[in-house]
């Protein structure tokens, strides 16, 4: 090995600079260039480092390129070793220890140059959820609006914004492309985007290898949080205290979240229930499922997509209504029909008609041909309990006819797509919070009573046949 003169890092810069070349500039500001050589012995390179999150991201993704780097200068290197225990950088382990939220508010970090250019672990977007792709009608004119309005990067009015709705519905479409235009209008934002189960894995990471310094660095340095599905963490004791935390860290800096999940917020069971309240501090909007209209013009929409993929395809007047018609039960199956046809047509060479249409689609034209309403629910119990169809949707609170109706609400809920403000309105008016005490209700009294078990398993199977 040659004689090297520790003091002057010479022969280091010139091995910083075969990495530039090597790895990208990006790279190299991010990673490389927050690394402060320190020693050699034993043909091991020494490194100080602001935290272990960077010491283990450098060690695995570049460490090799380090290596080969000084060997190809002369320099016998075999392993590195990173020290982030000095006293430049707090220790993770005391960082446990603090109470979260002042810490991230007092935390001032010597020759801590990353904080503004590390690498968030943002997931993938995906190119066609765009908001110029997304099709508006009423069932999601509210969400559209709002998600724009966070978007768009100025002065919001509710913090957080929360969707909710169920599958297809346009919920990830709305979080991508809020991620997108904030790309376009707002490229120095730091906005991260993730699945509510990413953020659990990464805690969990954090945990094991008691580095939850770097955690809390990067989840509480944004300027935008998107968490997708947050009825993941519901049950995760320790994830969701985290995520409370952070939580209130970006609120109490004015920092914008957006939050995605399957139900609002006060009924993802498992959820606690301050984690509820906070979710419910700003606007939050139900995406409601589509109608006929909203169906046939994301339909439209997709037909110019494949139009240019398929070119010479031609598509029969009257397809798209019939498939509109037939196929409500969410957005994916929809489009997922039309791909399909659009596929079919291309191998067999044929035009896409009636004939076609029904011959490919079979098995999700089954699916979708039997659907029960809310007034056939309603009428159905109403003629088991001897109950006048009037008596469900009336403000009476009798025995007699209350429990029938929360019966009745029960099977709208798990038997229809309609969100619960619809199935509350469709019975004389009433709040959705009614529905939730009505399901609640319900599927409590199935747990232990024998008899209302049997009750709500006939009228399923009435209703189904």
């Amino acid at each position: 090995m040659k004689n090297l003169n520790l003091k002057n890092n010479d022969f280091w810069d010139r091995v910083r600079k075969d990495l530039k070349l090597e790895l990208g500039l990006d790279i190299f500001k991010n990673w490389i260039e927050v690394l402060v050589f320190t020693d050699i012995e034993d043909n091991t390179a020494y490194f100080n480092v602001p935290s272990s999150f960077i010491a283990n991201w450098v060690e695995r993704n570049y460490g090799d390129k380090i290596i080969e780097a000084f060997n190809n200068k002369g320099i016998l290197i075999k392993k590195l070793s990173f020290d982030y225990n000095n006293n430049d950088f707090p220790l993770a382990s005391k960082v446990d220890k603090i109470d979260t939220v002042n810490y991230t508010k007092n935390l001032k970090v010597k020759n801590y140059k990353e904080k503004n250019n590390i690498e968030l672990p943002s997931s993938p977007l995906d190119q066609r959820f765009t908001f110029e792709r997304f099709v508006v009608g009423k069932p999601n004119e509210l969400a559209h609006a709002a998600a724009k309005r966070v978007s768009e990067s100025g002065p919001v009015t509710f913090n957080p914004l929360f969707l909710y709705g169920g599958v297809g519905l346009g919920k990830t479409h709305l979080m991508h492309a809020i991620a997108w235009q904030i790309k376009m209008t707002n490229p120095k934002s730091r906005m991260l985007y993730l699945s509510a189960e990413q953020f659990m894995y990464r805690f969990v990471q954090a945990l094991r290898f008691k580095d939850m310094y770097s955690f809390k660095e990067i989840f509480r340095s944004v300027d935008i949080l998107m968490v997708d599905d947050v009825q993941f963490i519901a049950g995760k004791e320790s994830t969701q205290d985290e995520f409370f935390h952070t939580f209130n860290a970006l609120v109490e800096q004015g920092k914008q979240i957006v939050i995605s999940g399957d139900r609002e917020p006060g009924e993802i069971d498992g959820l606690e229930e301050r984690i509820k309240s906070r979710l419910a501090w700003g606007l939050v909007v139900d995406l409601h499922p589509t109608d006929y209209e909203l169906r046939l013009g994301i339909l439209q929409s997709k037909v110019e997509i494949q139009s240019k993929l398929h070119p010479g395809i031609r598509i029969n007047h009257g397809i798209l209504e019939f498939l509109a018609h037939r196929i409500s039960s969410n957005v994916r199956v929809l489009e997922g029909s039309l791909t399909r046809l659009y596929a079919y047509a291309s191998l067999v060479g044929r035009s896409i008609d009636i004939d076609m249409a029904q011959e490919c689609l079979t098995d999700i034209l089954r699916i979708s041909e039997r659907k029960v309403t809310i007034e056939e629910i309603i009428r159905k119990v109403s003629d088991h309990y001897n109950l006048r169809m009037s008596d469900m949707i009336s403000a009476r609170r009798s025995r007699i006819i209350s429990r029938p109706r929360q019966l009745a609400m029960f099977l709208a809920k798990n038997l229809t797509s309609k969100s619960l403000p619809e199935i509350g309105r469709r019975f004389g008016g009433r709040d959705h919070t009614t529905v939730i005490h009505a399901v609640k209700k319900i599927e409590e009294l199935k747990n232990k009573d024998l008899h209302i078990a049997e009750e709500v398993e006939i009228l399923r199977r009435m209703l189904e046949a």
